[in-house]
């Protein structure tokens, strides 16, 4: 069957002539003249049967339609671009795999360990964009996502297959110099950890997007911690690993995602008490059908993750 598809001519010539409004600009852009951008457009409008620009005295103006139809075809370009440059660099063996992450994770306990893939794996290269809520993956480019959530949010996510790679563990941490203050210890000695009466007695840093989380932790340990709630208040995991590591309070954070802080002494873990939440980090991927096979590069960079995850607490120089 023939497929209805425009000439990538004519649509680089409307991205352009969309994105500054201009055909004279468009036409700059891409080394063409004026009335080649013109003809290229005036064919694509025919071909669709719809008007994209509006002509007036002074140039031209984008139509609804055209408004709506040049955010589709630029991210179609972007693509198509994108998986060309991939193509050639790799020369058809292995490929990219586009990802979308939490930002934390990603930072923190992903990157540093991309060097070891690229070492045993130089054919796959990984593209990593921000992405923290759920979405659909045939709107976008992505091919796998890493994403942190309840089992129930996962299992209610549409389309998908989730891989499940580890349980979040967090642990009161804190910087040395506040458990010796706290302790009334020369530093030498601010390495040995303090009970959670202690902790209860420290500056607190809270999550805001885990409001309860010091409350509950307290909860699990059996102690009264009546300022449980109070402290300063910061949204990521890695806005509490800096506030904590400059001494202004003791942090629930998961270890894995202080490796660095912990290997240098910036941070030391306060009390070796975890509490293990309902959240937990899933590959995910969109679902195939029965007949259908992930990328080769995808196959590998699951199976690659999965060793990675087995062993979350150790460092990237580790592994």
């Amino acid at each position: 069957m023939r497929r209805v598809l425009p000439s990538t001519q004519a649509l680089a010539c409307f991205e352009s002539a969309a994105r500054h409004i201009s055909y004279t600009k468009a036409a700059q852009e891409l080394s063409l003249t004026q009335s080649a951008v013109s003809r290229q457009i005036i064919a694509l409008e025919e071909f669709v049967g719809v008007a994209l620009f509006k002509r007036t005295r002074h140039g031209v103006l984008l139509t609804d339609a055209g408004h709506q139809y040049a955010k589709q075809v630029s991210r179609w370009l972007q693509g198509l671009e994108r998986d060309t440059l991939d193509l050639m660099s790799h020369q058809g063996e292995g490929g990219p795999i586009n990802l979308a992450a939490v930002p934390t994770f990603a930072t923190r306990w992903l990157l540093p360990r991309l060097p070891q893939l690229a070492k045993e794996h130089p054919e796959i290269t990984v593209h990593i964009d921000v992405q923290t809520r759920p979405f659909l993956f045939a709107d976008t480019v992505f091919d796998a996502a890493l994403w942190a959530g309840t089992r129930e949010q996962v299992t209610r996510w549409p389309g998908v297959q989730a891989l499940w790679l580890m349980d979040e563990e967090v642990v009161p941490v804190c910087s040395p110099q506040l458990l010796a203050t706290a302790q009334q210890r020369d530093l030498g000695r601010a390495w040995l950890p303090v009970g959670p009466e202690v902790i209860a007695q420290m500056p607190l840093l809270q999550q805001s997007t885990r409001p309860q989380g010091w409350r509950q932790w307290f909860d699990a340990m059996g102690v009264d911690a009546p300022r449980a709630l109070d402290g300063m208040r910061l949204e990521l995991f890695s806005m509490l690993a800096v506030a904590a590591s400059q001494g202004l309070g003791v942090a629930l954070v998961p270890p894995m995602l202080i490796e660095q802080e912990l290997a240098r002494g910036d941070l030391i873990i306060a009390c070796p008490q975890p509490l293990r939440g309902n959240r937990s980090y899933y590959l995910v991927t969109p679902e195939l059908a029965a007949d259908a096979q992930p990328s080769p590069a995808l196959k590998v960079f699951s199976h690659w993750l999965q060793g990675r995850a087995q062993n979350p607490s150790a460092t990237a120089k580790q592994q």
